[in-house]
C-alpha cells in the first residue's frame, strides 16, 4: 500500500466514539491495514502532558484563546510524531477527535470563530486532513448523562449544559458545512447498527 488512510471520529462527550473506534480498527485490520489508534489531545508524551493541563478541572481560569492554542500545540506534535509518519508508511490512523473538535469547542462554543481557529490549526496539521470524519450526533443531555455514569468529569465535561448544547449544535453545523468529508450518524442507534454504517462508508473509500 502506497497511501495510508486517515479517519477521525467526532461527537459530543458520551457519544460512543471509543466503542466505534475499536470496532473500526478490527474491520480495517481484517481488510489488511496495519491500524493505529490515537486520541486528541494526546497520543505522544508531549501531547499527553498538554492534555493534562487542558483537562485539569482546577484550571477554570483558562482563557478560550489559551485553550485553543494548547489544543493546536498538542495536535502539531501528534501530526509530527505519529500521524504523519504512520500515514506516509501506508498504514491506517483512527483518531478520537481532530481539528473539527477545535472548530466546534473553541470556534463555536467558546465564540472564537471557526475561521480564526482553523487558521491557527492549519499551521498545526499541514497537509494532513482526514479522508473521512464520522460524526456521532447525540443530544447534549444524553451525552452528559452517560459521562456522569462513567467516571469523574474533567474540566471540559464539567462545563454547563448550555455549553454542551452549543457543542452538539456546532458539530451539526460542521456536518452541514463539510458533507463530502463528514458523515453524520445518529448516536442513539444500536452499537452494531452504527458500526455497520461506518464500515459501509469506509468500504467505499477503500475501493477508490
Amino acid at each position: 500500500m502506497s497511501k495510508g488512510i486517515f479517519i477521525t471520529m467526532e461527537g459530543p462527550d458520551g457519544s460512543g466514539k471509543s466503542t466505534q473506534i475499536e470496532l473500526l480498527k478490527s474491520y480495517l485490520e481484517e481488510e489488511g491495514y496495519d491500524t493505529l489508534i490515537t486520541r486528541e489531545p494526546g497520543g505522544t508524551a508531549i501531547s499527553e502532558a498538554i492534555r493534562g493541563i487542558i483537562l485539569n478541572k482546577d484550571f477554570t481560569e483558562m482563557s478560550p484563546m489559551t485553550e485553543m492554542l494548547l489544543y493546536a500545540s498538542a495536535r502539531a506534535q501528534l501530526i509530527a510524531e505519529v500521524v504523519g509518519p504512520t500515514l506516509e508508511a501506508g498504514k491506517a490512523v483512527i483518531s478520537d477527535r481532530f481539528v473539527d473538535s477545535s472548530l466546534v469547542y473553541q470556534g463555536i462554543a467558546r465564540g472564537l470563530g471557526i475561521e480564526k481557529v482553523y487558521e491557527v490549526n492549519r499551521l498545526a496539521i499541514g497537509e494532513y486532513m482526514p479522508d473521512v470524519t464520522f460524526l456521532l450526533d447525540l443530544p447534549a443531555e444524553v451525552g452528559i448523562s452517560r459521562k456522569k455514569d462513567q467516571k469523574e468529569l474533567d474540566r471540559m465535561e464539567l462545563e454547563s449544559l448550555e455549553f454542551h448544547k452549543k457543542v452538539a449544535e456546532g458539530y451539526r453545523e460542521m456536518g452541514r458545512r463539510f458533507p463530502d468529508r463528514i458523515t453524520t450518524i445518529d448516536a442513539t442507534l444500536p452499537i452494531d447498527e452504527i458500526s455497520g454504517l461506518i464500515k459501509e462508508s469506509v468500504r467505499a473509500i477503500l475501493k477508490v
